[in-house]
């Protein structure tokens, strides 16, 4: 049909629609007669509001997108799915802690773990050589923020037979697109900055593969982690405002990298737009800037970082990150963390710049006169 015909645009835009998806509660379909010819007739095979949002999420990698009841449920399927051929795990050793919990729990059940620095790609492909392995890759990692190359990691797994899973946590698809560079899956905790509000627990897998989505959905279906309606929703509506959300949140955390590089009180700062050591290569594969998470290392110890982080007055005290708010904390007061004792991570907002350097600098003033 005509792009500017009438039947064309009502296709498009379906009269009485409305303006935003609707929430799907039910937790069963009416199914009068053979229930294996409803698709989901009971609310732990699908749902509506699930299917919105993966289509979205979806088009953003040109895949097919698994929504989990968390990022933890969406790792802990991928992992199952992946074990059922690799059972080794090489994967960063600075990774999200999150992850290191979960592979070491999985372990006494016969996921080997091979841990080493992805950056040193030769220490990479020693770990990958018996056999081949699950190449499980974070890049930035958090809490350092260290750039992994994407395309040499993704050489050395098709090299040993090995899958290349990245968890995108931290970039986001509208940053960064790591299946475009040989992963075979993506990993997200959509809790951080993909969906963007602080006010939801989800995660997601996506991949290009068919067989590794049904196989993932027949996972989180038996498993059981599956999302809430309200959470898909609340995500989805996140979702729609990523793009822009991140790229203010990433215009931000670059001025304030850039300022706390200058800070007499700061020792360290970790941040992909300022590392000399990765800038290249994360402007190489990320898109248009470099995410809203930082970390830096103070002047002090883990009373003096503590004072800091608590004389803020604009900047949240709290754990996780990539909100419309800014947030912080002492890393290292996760006793599962490896993080220095004066370390602090901080996630940008989208608030203002000035606003935002004016209660840094009140804080680190404060937090180590004495």
């Amino acid at each position: 049909m005509p792009p500017d015909s009438p039947d064309a645009f009502q296709a498009a835009f379906p009269t009485g629609e409305p303006s935003s998806p609707p929430i799907y509660p039910g937790s069963f379909a009416t199914t009068a007669g053979d229930p294996a010819e409803v698709p989901a007739a009971y609310g732990r095979q699908g749902n509506a509001t699930w299917s919105a949002l993966e289509q979205h999420l979806g088009q953003l990698e040109d895949a097919e997108c698994v929504v989990f009841a968390s990022g933890q449920a969406a790792s802990m399927g991928l992992l199952l799915c992946l074990a059922e051929e690799r059972p080794r795990l090489c994967s960063p050793s600075d990774g999200y802690y999150g992850m290191r919990v979960l592979a070491e729990k999985l372990g006494p059940r016969g996921i080997e773990i091979a841990s080493c620095d992805h950056a040193d790609l030769e220490a990479v492909d020693r770990a990958l050589a018996p056999g081949g392995a699950i190449l499980w890759t974070e890049t930035p990692t958090n809490p350092f923020l260290r750039v992994f190359d994407l395309a040499a990691l993704g050489a050395l797994a098709r090299a040993s037979g090995s899958p290349l899973v990245v968890d995108n946590t931290t970039a986001t698809s509208a940053l960064q697109r790591p299946l475009d560079q040989g992963a075979l899956a993506t990993l997200t905790s959509l809790t951080k900055a993909t969906s963007g509000h602080s006010d939801v627990i989800l995660g997601s897998v996506a991949t290009r593969d068919s067989e590794l989505a049904e196989n993932l959905r027949a996972w989180r279906q038996a498993g059981g982690g599956i999302p809430g309606p309200f959470e898909a929703w609340v995500a989805l509506r996140g979702v729609r405002t990523l793009s822009v959300r991140i790229e203010r949140q990433s215009r931000n955390a670059l001025a304030i990298a850039r300022h706390l590089l200058a800070h007499p009180q700061v020792d360290r700062v970790h941040y992909p737009g300022t590392s000399e050591a990765t800038l290249e290569l994360a402007r190489r594969q990320m898109i248009g800037g470099f995410g809203p998470l930082m970390s830096f290392e103070v002047q002090g110890t883990a009373a003096d970082t503590e004072r800091v982080v608590r004389a803020a007055r604009h900047i949240r005290p709290g754990t996780s990150f990539g909100g419309v708010e800014s947030t912080w904390e002492r890393r290292a007061r996760w006793a599962a963390e490896t993080a220095p004792d004066n370390l602090i991570r901080l996630s940008v907002g989208i608030e203002d710049e000035a606003l935002l350097l004016a209660d840094l600098d009140q804080a680190l003033g404060q937090g180590l006169s004495g």
